[in-house]
């Protein structure tokens, strides 16, 4: 009979329903619980800006175990900076800062936990991340990024059912990259592995720690350093808008940097900087 067919028509629709639910289905308790806004935990005493190891101040004082070639590029960067200059730091013209240099967290953080893909929203630059975490092999055709292509595994290392660490191997980059502001370099061939260990901390929910191992060809060995965030105690956090581009007066023209004054006028950056060359322009009329 005509209904029969019906009935059973509703039958499979729903049976394909339920499928496609639990092939969805997201047990939410088995993952830590990282929503919130996160800031990087300064640490008291430092001078400059956030450095890529926070125990130590930023430039020379890092101790980077940099080879010979890229120890002198980042003492030449320090003494360009100190002297007006960008350094090696390829962000004053508001490029991306990659990894690991991202994991500065400059601006606060959001995670974003899903069964496939876990997310690091990040206001500044072009800082977020896509961590994959579905089980896929490295990609053989992917183009290479400044944050990198990033696959991540959850551990229950408690056994308990919960996952408690997260842990990502990235590769894939492209450059220039720096650790930080410094001019900190990474090696032009762009052959970073980073891997990452991230967990909560043990005695505070509010704290996650991010272990971070850079291997590149500009280290004398594999470079570990320890990054914490805490959760503001903020119940609806007011995600803001950073554009960097916005209000930048740096300009770069050939391989020299320069300064937009408030009048309009370019400006140099050291002391007895040369011009740019204006070989495209018209003399000006006296």
């Amino acid at each position: 009979m005509p209904y029969r067919g019906a009935v059973a028509c509703f039958g499979f629709l729903a049976a394909i329903l339920i499928a496609i639910s639990n092939a969805y289905a997201f047990d939410e308790s088995r993952y830590p619980q990282w929503k919130g806004e996160w800031r990087r935990v300064p640490v008291a005493g430092l001078k400059g800006q956030p450095s890529y190891d926070p125990t130590k101040s930023e430039g020379l004082a890092q101790e980077a175990p940099l080879t010979p070639e890229y120890q002198a590029i980042l003492e030449a960067s320090v003494a360009d900076q100190a002297a007006g200059g960008p350094g090696n730091d390829p962000t004053y013209t508001c490029l991306a800062p990659g990894m690991p240099r991202i994991m500065i967290v400059y601006d606060p953080m959001e995670i974003i936990i899903t069964p496939k893909t876990t997310h690091m929203l990040m206001g500044h630059i072009h800082d977020s991340r896509r961590i994959f975490t579905d089980g896929r092999d490295w990609p053989t055709d992917v183009d290479p990024t400044f944050a990198g292509y990033s696959i991540g595994r959850w551990v229950d290392t408690k056994q308990d059912g919960h996952f408690d660490q997260l842990l990502v191997e990235t590769r894939d980059f492209k450059g220039p990259r720096v650790f930080d502001s410094t001019g900190l370099p990474l090696h032009e061939d762009n052959e970073t592995i980073i891997r990452e260990r991230i967990f909560q901390d043990s005695s505070d929910a509010d704290v996650i720690h991010d272990e971070i191992t850079t291997i590149d060809h500009a280290l004398t060995r594999p470079w570990t350093v320890l990054k914490s965030y805490r959760r503001m105690p903020v119940a609806h956090p007011a995600w803001r808008e950073v554009v960097c581009a916005e209000g930048n007066e740096h300009v770069k023209i050939g391989n020299q940097a320069y300064f937009l004054s408030a009048d309009g006028y370019l400006m140099p950056t050291k002391k007895d900087q040369p011009p740019p060359d204006l070989k495209y322009f018209k003399p000006a009329q006296k």
